[in-house]
This record gives C-alpha cells, structure tokens and sequence, in this order.
C-alpha cells in the first residue's frame, strides 16, 4: 500500500472563492467514479447533501467506496466536473475549507518530523510556500496540541508514538488547519476508549462551532452516540438518514451478513441473501 503524504494541500494562502449562501456544506451530484484500468466503477451515481453542523457517520462494507468518496471531497482524486461542490464551490476551489484525516495505516511514520512540525503543517494552506509561520499560526497549534493532551509529546518524532498518539496528531493537525469541513477516513481503527471519547469530544466541539464533520467507520456501535446521521454506502447510497433508520436488519444483513437480535441487543452471524 502507498502511504499518504503528511501534507496534501495545494499551498495558495488566502482562499478568495466565497461560500454561496444558503449552500450545503457538501453537495455530491449524480457522482460516478472509476479508478483508471478498472473494470467497474468504485462510485456508481451517488448523489448526497450534507448542511453545516452535521455529524455524518459514513458506514459500509470493505470495498464500497467510503476512502474513495472522501479522497474524491477532500480534492486528493478527482471528481468529474460538477459532481462534488464544497460550500457552493467545486472540490478544490478553496483547499482551506477542507481538512483530511487519513487511515492511520496509510500514513508513513517513519518521515522524520515531530509531532509539533506535523500539527504545523495544518496551518500551511494559509500560509503558501514562502510565508513563515506567524504567531496567530503558532498559537493554532499550541491550543489544537493542548486540546488533543499531546503536550508531553510535542516535541518528539512521530515514529516514537503510540499508535494512539498518532491518530491524535493527525488530529490535531486538522484543528490547526480551522477547516470548515473535517473527513476522517477510519479513524478509530485499534484506539483504546479513552482516545476514542477524546476524538467525539473534539468533534462535538467542532460541530458546535458551525462545522461539519464526516467519518468513515466500521464500529457501528458508537454511532447511535455520536452521530445524528448516517449514510450506508455499497458503490451507490444504500440508505441515508437518522442512525436508527439506517442500521436496520436489511441494510446490515446486505453489507455485511450479519442480523441483530433486538431482544438479545446482540450481533449474530446470518446468511447472506
């Protein structure tokens, strides 16, 4: 697997494109997307509205395209024209406005930086290339380091890290980045509980600051808690709405094979149809 660059963003320092008003945070339009040499498409017509403020649980099997609809948002794959708008605009028009948290494992922990340089590099897409970071960008990491308790860490190389501690980085460096859209791409994968309820918590506070966030995951058990929304997707929208709505035994025995008892409040193993 090819690791993701720490920092992706093209660098252009201040965003000019304005947000529309009364635009969804994000619109995906009849979205069909096929990776070169592939014989299918990953993404088959999915078209999605997201408003401010919303905590989206992004849900579905291995294979469905979740990471691939994120990176097509988040400007690392591109979309066809006029399929993904961010605020009224096209994907890419304003990186600022957009911050990405990839799969831990993706990433490549052995590039020698620290963990404040990581964070830093959040604040990259205001400065452009040739700006150096300025106090206000100093303090934005200082409070995103705090806000994530990496303060006794800061100044270590990431490599040294748990993998708990990197996930915070990561995160950490997206709250440097005061983006108005945060996707988090599997962020949970293999982090203790505390770590867990430190992310929801930062998050929370990210919605109630008028952000909107969506996460991929696969731990359907925490979305009743912290999420108001999800959307089950398999190449096309299977089922979007409230999490209650969404994770019903049909859904669930199609992606994944499996039925819930309700009485027993268990997962079973099931037949697949």
């Amino acid at each position: 697997m090819n690791s993701e660059p720490l920092s992706f963003l093209n660098y252009g320092g201040t965003c000019v494109v304005p947000i529309v008003d009364g635009a969804p945070a994000l619109a995906v339009n009849n979205l069909t997307f096929t990776y070169r040499g592939a014989s299918a498409p990953a993404l088959n017509h999915v078209s999605l509205n997201i408003q401010p403020r919303e905590k989206v649980a992004l849900v579905g099997p291995n294979g469905a395209g979740k990471s691939t609809l994120i990176k097509l948002i988040a400007g690392m794959e591109k979309a066809p024209a006029g399929t993904v708008n961010i605020y009224g605009n096209p994907a890419g028009a304003c990186h600022h406005r957009v911050a990405y948290v990839p799969q831990r494992g993706s990433v490549d922990w052995r590039f020698p930086v620290t963990v404040r340089q990581v964070v830093m590099m959040g604040r990259y897409v205001h400065l452009g290339w040739l700006r150096r970071p300025g106090k206000i960008d100093h303090d934005a990491v200082d409070r995103a380091i705090d806000q994530m308790n990496l303060l006794e860490v800061a100044n270590q190389p990431i490599g040294a890290l748990s993998g708990g501690q990197q996930q915070r980085v990561m995160l950490a460096r997206t709250l440097a980045h005061d983006a108005d859209l945060v996707l988090m791409d599997e962020p949970l994968n293999s982090l203790d509980m505390p770590t867990q309820e430190l992310m929801f918590d930062v998050l929370e506070h990210v919605a109630e600051q008028g952000k909107t966030v969506i996460v991929s995951t696969h731990d359907l058990g925490i979305l009743p808690l912290h999420f108001t929304r999800a959307v089950f997707l398999d190449k096309k929208i299977v089922a979007d709405g409230p999490v209650n709505e969404v994770l019903t035994a049909r859904t669930l025995l199609r992606a994944y094979g499996v039925h819930l008892h309700a009485h027993e409040g268990i997962w079973d193993e099931g037949e697949h149809a």
